[in-house]
């Protein structure tokens, strides 16, 4: 198996390319191996070159609401009264610490997205 690293956006789309065609390959076969291998490496190249920004508090407590069917009442016993969880969703009150505990332990919003400055926090 002659695999070698990614280092080029050609090499990176050469691999891609690759990947592509071993897609039907059968686990613990020399394609699947190969398949594992790239998929491997292909996933170290996105991470150094296209990394990911973790969304806004915000905007992923609004996603998870849209997402799951959730109310503002839904969010009432992690957040506190309508009117605290509309202060938060409007981005007029931050999150506290209890708060993001709970949303995570309860709708399973990562918290290192719900510890991060909402977007209006970070524009000031």
């Amino acid at each position: 198996m002659d695999i070698k690293p990614i280092k080029t956006k050609t090499d990176y789309r050469a691999a891609l390319k690759e990947i592509e065609a071993l897609m039907h390959a059968k686990p613990r076969t020399r394609e699947g191996d190969r398949l594992e291998v790239l998929v491997t490496l292909v996933e170290a190249y996105e991470a150094r070159h296209y990394p990911l920004d973790l969304p806004d508090p915000v905007e992923a407590i609004k996603y998870t609401m849209e997402s799951k069917g959730l109310s503002v009442k839904d969010l009432e016993p992690m957040i506190g009264r309508s009117n605290r969880v509309y202060e938060i969703l409007g981005r007029k009150r931050p999150l506290t610490l209890k708060m993001i505990w709970a949303l995570h332990k309860r709708l399973g919003i990562p918290a290192e997205c719900l510890i991060r400055q909402s977007k209006k926090a970070r524009a000031a």
